[in-house]
C-alpha cells in the first residue's frame, strides 16, 4: 500500500473516531466532571490504538459499529491511564499532548475522578442496549479488562513505580513494558479482530503482531525521550532519566535500542505474513509508523 492510500484511510478514520469521542464523552455531568474528561481525551493524541482496532477490523471484514465502539473504548482507557500516570503520586508531570496535564488544569481530585469516569465509560461504550451482539460485547469487555488490569497496564505501571532507582535486566524490562504499554496495544489489534471471523492461526499471528508493535512502541518512546525536545514530544523530555527509571536506552544503549525497534518492526511484518487474510496493508503501515515516528 502506498502512503497516499494509507493517509487517506487514516485521516478518514481519525475524523470518525473524533466524532465518536465528541458524541460519547459527555459534557453534561455533575460538578463539571465531563469538562475534565473531555479535556483529557479530545483534540490530542496520535490515536494509534483506535487505528489498530479499525485496521484489524477492516482486515477481517468485521462489524463496523462494534469496531468503532472498541476503538473509542480503548482510547478512553489509554486517556484515563495518562491522567493518572501524570499525577504527583505517580510520574508527576505537568505537560501532556502539548498542554497542561489534567491535574494541573483541574486539580488532583477532579483529575482522579475524571480518570475513574473514563475507565467506567469505556465499558459502557462497549455494552450498548442494541447494535452489538451480547457475545461480542462480552468478548470485547474481556479483552480490554485483561489488558488494562493487574495482568496488563496497571500491573506494568506497578512494576515501573517499584523499579525507580533499580537496574533491570532486559528480560525484566521487556516484561514490564509488555504489560504497561504492550498489553493495551495488543488488545487493540485483537479487539478489532474479534469483530469479524478469524481462524486460530490468524488470531495467533495477529496476537504476535500486536505484541511486537506494543514493545516497539515503548522502545521508540524511550529513544525519543533522549533524542527529541519537549515541544516536539508534547510531553516533558528526559523525564525517565531525571527520575532514575530504567529504559531501553539505559539498559541497551541508544544504537542497540534503535536496532531492536527495527527488529520488532520486522517481527510484526513476519507475523502479518502468516495471517489468512486478503489484506493486512493498513496494519503493516501502522507497524512502520510506530517505529518511524518522531514524537
Amino acid at each position: 500500500m502506498n502512503d497516499v492510500n494509507f493517509e487517506s484511510w487514516s485521516s478518514s478514520e481519525l475524523r470518525a473516531v473524533e466524532q465518536a469521542l465528541e458524541s460519547w464523552v459527555p459534557a453534561d455531568t455533575p460538578a463539571a466532571l465531563g469538562v475534565a474528561m473531555r479535556y483529557a481525551v479530545l483534540d490530542g493524541g496520535k490515536r494509534l490504538r483506535p487505528l489498530l482496532v479499525l485496521a484489524a477490523a477492516k482486515a477481517v471484514e468485521g462489524q463496523r459499529e462494534a469496531a468503532m465502539r472498541a476503538a473509542v473504548a480503548v482510547e478512553l482507557i489509554h486517556a484515563y491511564s495518562l491522567v493518572h500516570d501524570d499525577m504527583p503520586c505517580m510520574d508527576d508531570d505537568a505537560l501532556r499532548r502539548g498542554k497542561p496535564t489534567v491535574h494541573v488544569e483541574f486539580g488532583e481530585a477532579r483529575a482522579m475522578l475524571a480518570g475513574d469516569a473514563m475507565q467506567a465509560l469505556a465499558f459502557e461504550v462497549l455494552t450498548p442496549d442494541d447494535g452489538v451482539e451480547p457475545a461480542l460485547q462480552a468478548r470485547l469487555v474481556s479483552l480490554l479488562a485483561r489488558a488494562a488490569g493487574h495482568q496488563g497496564m496497571a500491573g506494568g505501571q506497578a512494576i515501573d513505580l517499584a523499579s525507580v532507582g533499580r537496574m533491570l535486566d532486559e528480560a525484566s524490562l521487556r516484561d514490564m513494558h509488555r504489560r504497561k504499554t504492550g498489553a493495551l496495544l495488543q488488545a487493540s489489534v485483537l479487539m478489532g479482530a474479534a469483530c469479524g471471523p478469524v481462524d486460530a492461526q490468524t488470531w495467533d499471528a495477529l496476537a504476535q503482531y500486536g505484541a511486537a508493535i506494543g514493545l516497539a512502541f515503548q522502545v521508540v518512546d524511550d529513544i525519543l525521550d533522549v533524542t527529541q525536545a519537549s515541544d516536539t514530544l508534547g510531553k516533558t523530555a528526559g523525564k525517565d532519566a531525571d527520575n532514575n527509571k530504567p529504559t531501553y536506552v539505559s539498559v541497551l544503549g541508544l544504537e542497540a535500542a534503535q536496532r531492536y525497534a527495527l527488529a520488532l518492526r520486522d517481527e510484526a511484518h513476519t507475523a502479518l505474513a502468516r495471517c489468512h487474510l486478503s489484506s493486512t496493508d493498513h496494519l503493516a503501515c501502522l507497524a512502520d509508523k510506530v517505529v518511524d515516528r518522531q514524537h
